[in-house]
């Protein structure tokens, strides 16, 4: 099978007082690009992240945001910061004695000085967060692997009708051959007829211009290559996997083979079958970049 790359994936993950939220969604792009959003507390995990994604995605343009419901009633506690109380308390009192002021320094005055009093978020076990998350995470991914999925299977009988219709081009392209000879020698001998009048023109100088003309507007070899470059991409669709670079250089060679019978072309007739092969070439050149 084959993916797209583009899609979407979304799961939320909970346990106890804890929710965690991940999304995912991705656009085509040439190498594996990932963004990542999320609490700045869980950046620790962000090489973690990446290696589960590996693992789902070879390439594309992705964007994954993460975030994290916690209704733990004790995740916070007060904490008494005896060292900084200490501090204050000794230069209020300096200050009395130097501006001869009377000492009245209460409790309740020292404990609304800053940072006397702290709220100090308690520790968590890392495992045990990273083991939510990445519960959530290889869920999104699996939803968005199969949006892929779907994706690309509808790319794949695209691209397939599409080369299929290119093969019937290649054929017209072949049969119409031996017609253009076969025209190009009528008109050649109407004409040298009409410039000899009663005379006779040697066969054998007819034969031997036909057989010029035919090696220089001659496409067996472009149509052979060209016909093979389909087989080999419906071939690779069918079988599947990450494709879409091989897939692109597939094309390309197309496109030239297509150029080649165009720039041969001295025929009206070829030259459309000419253009309606790059035409359809470049559509499935278009819908190449989305697969992965």
């Amino acid at each position: 099978m084959i993916k797209s790359m583009t899609g979407f994936g979304r799961c939320e993950h909970v346990q106890g007082d804890r929710k965690f939220t991940v999304e995912i969604k991705a656009v085509n792009h040439r190498y594996f690009d990932v963004n990542i959003k999320m609490p700045k507390k869980f950046n620790f995990f962000e090489s973690a992240i990446r290696s589960v994604m590996k693992e789902y995605i070879q390439r594309g343009k992705v964007d994954v945001f993460i975030t994290c419901e916690d209704d733990t009633e004790n995740n916070f506690s007060l904490k008494y910061n005896e060292n900084i109380a200490g501090e204050y308390l000794k230069y209020y009192r300096q200050m009395a004695q130097q501006f001869n002021l009377k000492d009245d320094v209460t409790v309740s005055r020292l404990g609304s000085c800053p940072e006397v009093f702290s709220m100090e978020e308690q520790m968590v076990d890392e495992d045990e967060i990273w083991a939510l998350l990445e519960t959530a995470l290889r869920g999104a991914l699996k939803q968005f692997v199969e949006t892929r999925t779907r994706e690309g299977e509808n790319l794949k009988n695209d691209l397939i009708g599409k080369l299929d219709g290119m093969l019937l081009n290649v054929d017209a392209v072949e049969k119409r051959y031996p017609q253009v000879l076969e025209e190009y020698r009528s008109r050649l001998r109407e004409k040298v007829d009409s410039l000899l009048a009663d005379s006779q023109m040697d066969e054998s100088r007819l034969a031997a211009e036909v057989i010029l003309y035919a090696d220089k507007i001659c496409t067996d070899e472009e149509t052979v290559r060209l016909r093979s470059h389909i087989e080999g991409m419906k071939a690779e669709l069918i079988q599947g996997g990450s494709i879409g670079r091989k897939l692109d250089f597939i094309a390309q060679e197309m496109n030239r083979e297509a150029n080649t019978i165009l720039s041969k072309a001295n025929d009206l007739q070829t030259s459309n079958l000419a253009i309606n092969l790059k035409t359809e070439i470049e559509k499935v050149r278009e819908q190449i970049q989305n697969i992965e």
